[in-house]
């Protein structure tokens, strides 16, 4: 067959460890075979980010600023033992806490629901999305190690040189202190991105934080959504019969524990990392969720929400046969297709993104998967595949819906 026809590049993030193996993977075996292919290409693996001290990261961004669409591989953020493993000059924030930081926006993550793989919580017979926040918070805090007795400020000098100050904490002793902060315009994006995805998918919004205990952070953002629902979006609401409703995260944890899904949950950052992971692990796996960043300002990055696979990086350096799941990466790549055929105007683009979806659930009902799949599924004698036997029976059942 021909292949399909790009204008616009994607804007590529390559990644780490074992996603970055099923990354090349996925391009050779379920898209370079079917699209000429256009992407800017951005490396993010760890070793090159420290390289280029971080800055390859940053111009992905901008990068994305410019397409408008990017799709982006897993990749590691370091920690004390990623310093020492990558001899790293610094421990380089998260990257996609700086992408997010630069895009704005909120992160939609939703499960990936196939028959055979049941939720873990009986109960819940619909999808939960989590609404994610997408900037600000820990992922862009301040941290400092206390060494012994002392007092820590928080200080906020005005324009005009005036300050007003806050003590943090007197430490007798050694210690750690971070600070954090948010913007209301941010705030603002990420409730009007909530409100909007809840109208379009016609889907309850819930969002939840702890303004009891941070009666100024936390609470901003509770009279942020307030406000913005009150004047823009409670007739919208009623009209499509939706319901919008604030209540604290303990509060909603529980409740969601008892719901049947089937909404919209928001979460401030750090909350919906947390939380996503949670609720795509209940609904079968970490790599069975899709995850999107919307911006405000009209661009799109789509990505895995799981890690690198670490575990199973180290056996495949070692030359062990691994089975990985890649159904998320690829989703990552389907969910960026679909959108840069939508704005080109592009249905060949869009179709074979579906249909590229469509296999891949395909292949899983019909019993052949990845070892994490089978230890749950509900199929009997499921066939457990490899890593990349998995990739290549998606191809197959790809070509036959090309045909």
């Amino acid at each position: 067959m021909e292949k399909i026809q790009m204008t616009t590049p994607l804007v590529e993030m390559d990644g780490d460890e074992m996603t970055r193996i099923l990354w090349k993977i996925i391009k050779e075996e379920l898209l370079l075979p079917f699209i000429d292919l256009k992407t800017e290409y951005y490396d993010l693996g760890l070793e090159h980010r420290n390289e280029t001290n971080d800055q390859v990261t940053v111009d992905s961004a901008k990068a994305t600023m410019k397409y408008g669409v990017a799709v982006k591989c897993a990749t590691i953020t370091p920690n004390a033992a990623r310093m020492t493993e990558y001899d790293l000059k610094e421990m380089w924030k998260s990257p996609n806490g700086t992408i997010r930081a630069l895009l704005d926006g909120t992160v939609f993550r939703a499960p990936i629901v196939v028959k055979g793989i049941e939720p873990c919580v009986r109960n819940w017979k619909k999808p939960i999305t989590i609404a994610r926040h997408a900037y600000g918070d820990v992922y862009k805090n301040t941290e400092m190690r206390i060494p012994g007795p002392g007092k820590v400020e928080l200080v906020y000098t005005a324009e005009d040189g005036t300050t007003t100050s806050e003590v943090v904490h007197t430490f007798t002793g050694a210690g750690v202190v971070q600070g954090m902060h948010n913007l209301d315009n941010s705030i603002e994006s990420f409730a009007r991105s909530c409100f909007e995805y809840a109208l379009d998918t016609h889907q309850d919004l819930w969002f939840a934080t702890k303004d009891t205990i941070s009666k100024k952070y936390d609470h901003r953002f509770k009279d942020i959504f307030a406000e913005i629902y009150e004047n823009e979006y409670k007739e919208k609401f009623e009209n499509a019969g939706i319901t919008y409703f604030y209540t604290l995260i303990d509060d909603a944890v529980a409740r969601i524990m008892k719901a049947e899904g089937g909404f919209i949950w928001a979460c401030k950052n750090y909350d919906g990392d947390v939380m996503s992971d949670m609720v795509s692990s209940a609904f079968g796996s970490l790599a069975m969720m899709t995850s999107v960043l919307v911006s405000p300002h009209g661009y799109y990055e789509y990505e895995a929400a799981h890690g690198t696979v670490q575990r199973h990086y180290y056996r495949h350096l070692k030359g062990e046969e691994t089975s990985t799941n890649s159904v998320a990466t690829i989703f990552a790549w389907t969910g960026a297709l679909r959108k840069r055929g939508e704005l080109d105007g592009n249905g060949a683009l869009c179709a074979f993104a579906d249909k590229l979806e469509t296999a891949t659930i395909h292949v899983i009902e019909s019993g052949k998967m990845t070892k994490d799949l089978a230890l749950i599924t509900t199929i009997e004698h499921p066939v457990v595949l490899n890593s990349k036997d998995f990739i290549l029976a998606i191809r197959e059942e790809l070509e036959k819906s090309l045909r």
